[in-house]
């Protein structure tokens, strides 16, 4: 019995303490976004949940009748092993990517996994005993887990210091190294891809990579890629706190700036709108008197900050009039088709040039405008721009056109979500006259302001689909308030069956967010 209990519990508690890593690693180790995840509905069932209510009844019980609780957490253990292996042959299993951090994290929790089994054999003598703390470890993990992380995190901040410091010397090396700083709540990487595509015509190139907007990752950069042949060093910026843009700003020394726009995203991190605003105003602050700061003028906490600021600065925009006066740049005639955009583009100084882009929707015509805005003041005339543009793809705005199963359109945008970038792959929607569905999550760490984006996402799908699935519970109320047609569906079998029996040919399916990996599979056909 003991032998059994034990391999049952082994295995019941690796995989517990792989999953509770994976959503520490997930949440990019920051306590913030990780509390902020039991927010959620989803977060709350790790919590509020039948089996760990039985686990505590088994507890309860075990101290009026002992003897039933050997045997009921046989029973227990052989139905969670049953279910890993079910989520195991389904490629379900939650496990953290492998890397320095979570080899040692898991190592660390194995450890402790086995000393606690030593010392309950060196030390409970009968099964009932030995049982119940099997019982009470197996409760605590949670939270065993997190102190774990938590008492990691001094040495992990030893090391990220290390690192930090030695891309600022490596940095401070590269006296003629041109860096150009992005940062915003969305529109970063878009923007950080299409201004390399455009000025790698000209220059020798580096960018951060994706995911790599962290001062680790853009210390590993500078590092591992920048070399003495490259002339500008694109950084994406992105941050939680106050004070995270200034750290970024300090190893990467950046003199042209680019605010892509502020919104409400990660605001369960920040506090508020306005530390978001602040925060993402240290990457101007941090510019050197002879820098260049530039804003997209569309927004509306971005025309703001461009009124506070002395530097040379520059405000791109859709509009030709903007504070009673022409933007430095801007876009006429903008026009959407299915798989691109055409638009002119006109500068203050009077040069002009017609753009035919291969992004799908019209809001990626802002984050070419302000990419275009940095290539001018580095001298490249619109002409030029405009035919370095031809060589950007879909992928890099975010947003792609793929085939899906009987003859449908697939739009896929579950790279990330943000509150505008719902609300723009919408729009884009209106393009299509065939039947629209969209599939989407609710939206998290929205903070306070979690309640009103999900009435203003529900009203627009109201106004442009035929029907709405939604995957979490979390704001599904609000948004059904705007989108009558909205249904709440989590399985992900359920909503393949949904959009098979609800679609035809040519009409067109928005993947937003993050969904499940089965049901991007079926829809998509393979090979794309």
């Amino acid at each position: 019995m003991f032998l059994v209990l034990t391999t049952l519990w082994l295995i019941r508690e690796t995989k517990a303490i792989l999953f509770w890593l994976y959503l520490w690693q997930l949440k990019e180790y920051h306590i913030g976004r990780f509390l902020d995840h039991f927010q959620t509905e989803k977060g709350k069932q790790l919590i509020f949940n039948k089996v760990l209510g039985l686990k505590l009844v088994f507890l309860l019980v075990f101290f009026i009748y002992s003897v039933f609780l050997p045997y009921a957490l046989l029973v227990l253990y052989l139905l969670e092993l049953a279910k890993a292996f079910k989520d195991f042959v389904q490629k379900k299993l939650k496990i953290p990517v492998l890397t320095k951090k979570t080899v040692f994290l898991i190592s660390s929790g194995l450890l402790v996994e086995i000393l606690v089994l030593l010392l309950l054999f060196l030390n409970v003598k009968n099964i009932y005993g030995f049982a119940f703390w099997l019982l009470v470890f197996d409760i605590l993990t949670p939270f065993i887990i997190s102190i774990i992380v938590l008492l990691f995190q001094p040495l992990a901040v030893l090391g990220r210091n290390r690192i930090i410091k030695k891309a600022k010397k490596k940095r401070e090396s590269f006296q003629n190294l041109l860096v150009i700083g992005i940062t915003g709540s969305y529109g970063k990487t878009s923007t950080k891809e299409f201004l390399t595509t455009i000025l790698s015509q000209k220059y020798n190139v580096l960018k951060t990579l994706e995911h790599q907007n962290s001062e680790v990752g853009i210390s590993q950069c500078i590092l591992n890629d920048l070399k003495s042949e490259h002339e500008i060093f694109i950084v994406e910026m992105g941050a939680y706190n106050r004070g995270g843009i200034k750290l970024l700003c300090n190893i990467a020394k950046p003199k042209i700036g680019i605010l892509t726009g502020i919104n409400e995203q990660h605001m369960a991190t920040f506090g508020s709108l306005e530390n978001t605003i602040c925060t993402k105003f240290e990457l101007i602050e941090s510019l050197p008197i002879d820098g260049i700061a530039i804003f997209n003028g569309n927004n509306p906490y971005c025309s703001e900050l461009y009124e506070k600021i002395m530097i040379k600065k520059r405000v791109y925009s859709l509009q030709s009039l903007i504070y009673g006066s022409p933007p430095d740049l801007w876009a006429h005639n903008v026009k959407a088709e299915k798989d691109f955009v055409t638009f002119r583009a006109i500068s203050k100084d009077g040069d002009s040039a017609e753009f035919k882009v291969n992004v799908l929707g019209a809001h990626n015509v802002l984050n070419i405008l302000g990419a275009t805005a940095v290539a001018k003041e580095l001298g490249m005339t619109l002409e030029e721009i405009a035919e370095a543009c031809r060589r950007i793809t879909p992928q890099m705005g975010a947003m792609k056109l793929l085939k899906g199963i009987n003859g449908l359109n697939i739009i896929d945008s579950t790279y990330s979500a943000n509150p505008d970038g719902v609300i723009s792959a919408l729009e884009y929607l209106k393009i299509w006259p065939q039947k629209k569905v969209i599939v989407m999550p609710c939206l998290i760490e929205l903070g306070k302001a979690s309640k009103e984006v999900h009435k203003r996402i529900g009203q627009k799908i109201g106004e442009v689909c035929d029907l709405a699935i939604i995957t979490t519970k979390d704001r599904f109320k609000e948004i059904q308030e705007g989108a009558s047609s909205a249904l709440f569906i989590e399985n992900p079998k359920e909503i393949f069956e949904k959009i098979k029996s609800f679609c035809r040919e040519d009409d067109v399916v928005l993947l937003e967010s993050r969904l499940p990996r089965e049901l991007i599979k079926e829809l998509i056909i393979n090979n794309q």
